[in-house]
């Protein structure tokens, strides 16, 4: 009788340590998933940083074309507002209008010779490439912890410890297009 309850205790023992080995391990994954998803914050909001400068520097050679100016403006405002939420959706959306207001700036480059001559302009168009770099690698940073976490959440016995632990499947990071 004391043999199996021996045997029942070091299982009892066995099942709470695996429980908790589970839930440190789920819960250490969502945290590594919300600082990739940080790392995309960081970089979006570096580009929307480099926004004004840009926005100034095109003024200057290219005063009417300010409704190309203002949507510009409009997409780093949503950004700005959409880096704040908790939607990987709403962020993506966001960053492919930024994308597309930027690529609007940046083309008149091609008709204003002297605007495309402009160190200052040159020098966005610069860190503005060197800041997609940095955000696609944050983005496939971030898409990876998903996966691991998703692989996780969606596997035994982790898929019995990630209720309680109150974690779950993350949705990825949509390339904006």
């Amino acid at each position: 009788m004391t043999v199996l309850l021996v045997v029942v205790l070091l299982s009892a023992v066995a099942v709470l340590i695996g429980f908790v080995s589970g839930y440190n391990k789920l819960r250490a994954a969502d945290v590594h998933v919300a600082e990739a998803l940080s790392g995309i914050d960081v970089e979006l909001t570096r580009r929307a940083s480099l926004i004004p400068s840009l926005v100034h520097t095109v003024q200057t050679f290219a005063a009417h074309e300010q409704a190309i100016l203002n949507q510009v403006t409009s997409a780093r405002a949503a950004l700005a507002a959409a880096t704040t939420g908790t939607s990987v959706a709403q962020r993506s959306a966001a960053e492919r209008q930024l994308d597309t207001a930027i690529a609007g700036v940046l083309s008149l480059g091609s008709s204003y010779p002297q605007l495309n001559s402009s160190n200052n302009f040159l020098h966005l168009q610069q860190n503005l490439a060197d800041t997609e770099d940095k955000l696609a690698f944050a983005r496939q940073y971030y898409n990876d912890a998903v996966a691991t976490l998703n692989r996780m959440v969606g596997s035994i016995p982790w898929m019995y410890v990630a209720s309680v632990a109150g974690v779950s499947e993350r949705e990825y990071y949509q390339t904006p297009r």
